[in-house]
């Protein structure tokens, strides 16, 4: 782990929304690789750089609680506002939220804190001034002094990720617990026409080893 990191990252709420559920949300056991990876490049990320999740740690019990949220029912195609954009007719551009309005129920996690282990690749994007230790470093100071390039959430944008650096060589306190998570999705291949990647987690004492993206997708 020379160029590792770990941080720990703990909220209120959180929810990693289980695909295979269409209409309620119901979150899986733990924090999904894609999210720990959108949490940290929340905090720093670079085209120079790919982030790999190593292992998850759970620090708290897993314990679900039933909500019911306020959503909108519909949202505005990805299309239609490139359509905007190119400076056509912005007809049927608006939502009205009091007409789209829908409460839904939602299966979520409480309480939640994690040990996030990862490292990072250099990319074919990496130029003559990027290195390992460089951006380890920026990485390092931005999570001690709290900075983001946006505030990173718990599966859910309305549950705010809290986040602190977690030295090497400190001692992680994890829940004592083992289990078969099941299927859960490890990521998305942007590259592949956003094919969605799905792995079996196992968790041993409160760990989770994470595969790597190469024996997800290939």
């Amino acid at each position: 782990m020379e160029y590792g990191i770990r941080i720990r990252v703990w909220g209120d709420w959180a929810c990693f929304t289980r695909p295979e559920m269409k209409v309620e949300r119901v979150s899986y056991d733990v924090m999904t690789p894609s999210a720990a990876r959108g949490i940290l490049e929340a905090i720093h990320w670079k085209p120079a750089i790919s982030w790999v999740i190593d292992a998850i740690y759970v620090e708290k019990p897993v314990r679900f609680e039933n909500i019911r949220r306020n959503e909108v029912e519909s949202k505005v195609s990805a299309s239609k506002v490139k359509s905007v954009m190119n400076g056509n007719e912005a007809k049927n551009f608006f939502i009205d939220i009091n007409k789209e309005r829908q409460q839904r129920a939602s299966m979520i996690l409480r309480d939640v804190s994690y040990i996030i282990e990862a490292h990072f690749e250099m990319t074919d994007k990496a130029g003559e001034d990027d290195n390992e230790g460089k951006h380890r470093d920026i990485f390092r100071r931005r999570a001690i002094g709290g900075k983001c390039f946006h505030r990173p959430y718990l599966g859910c944008r309305e549950f705010p990720a809290m986040f602190e650096w977690v030295e090497e060589k400190s001692e992680i306190k994890t829940i004592n617990e083992s289990g078969d998570l099941g299927w859960m999705l490890f990521d998305i291949d942007f590259k592949n026409d956003m094919t969605p990647g799905f792995c079996r987690l196992v968790m041993k004492e409160g760990r989770i080893e994470i595969p790597s993206r190469k024996e997800v997708f290939s």
